[in-house]
């Protein structure tokens, strides 16, 4: 069974850090900003990823689920990803559950601070990530010219 996420006021301020350090080059593990306008509000939302690639192609993954950035990119279909002095517009497609699975097996093996959130160990065959790839979102990233 996979950990709740809960968004609480620490939480926040450190996704805010994170954020703040992943803009500037200095967040670890490849750390990134994450910028899409609200869905609602039209107003920029900030937020930390950690894009990784698999195959050649890149990927941002959820791993809390369907959070407010998700719903957002959703929405907009394309963001803002900053690390360090470069910033590139993006745009992202949602992968259906059996494509995002061995996307999401490599995000739970190279970023382990996400794994108590996602039912499937790290060592787990496919079946079991496309199995909960329909609660972690995967998003392929096409940069805009």
């Amino acid at each position: 069974m996979a950990g709740t996420y809960k968004t609480t006021p620490l939480r926040r301020r450190i996704d805010r850090i994170m954020a703040a350090l992943g803009r500037r080059g200095l967040a670890p593990a490849g750390i990134s900003a994450l910028t899409v306008v609200g869905r609602r509000s039209g107003l920029p939302h900030t937020v930390p990823v950690t894009p990784i690639t698999v195959d050649g192609r890149r990927y941002i993954v959820a791993p809390y689920g369907p959070v407010g950035w998700v719903k957002n990119i959703r929405a907009a279909g394309e963001a803002t990803l900053e690390r360090g002095r470069r910033a590139e517009r993006i745009r992202v497609e949602e992968l259906p559950p059996e494509a995002a699975a061995p996307v999401l097996r490599e995000y739970v093996r190279l970023v382990p601070i996400v794994r108590p959130h996602v039912a499937a160990a790290p060592d787990a065959d496919l079946s079991a990530f496309a199995a909960v790839a329909p609660r972690h979102p995967v998003f392929a990233i096409t940069p805009v010219p």
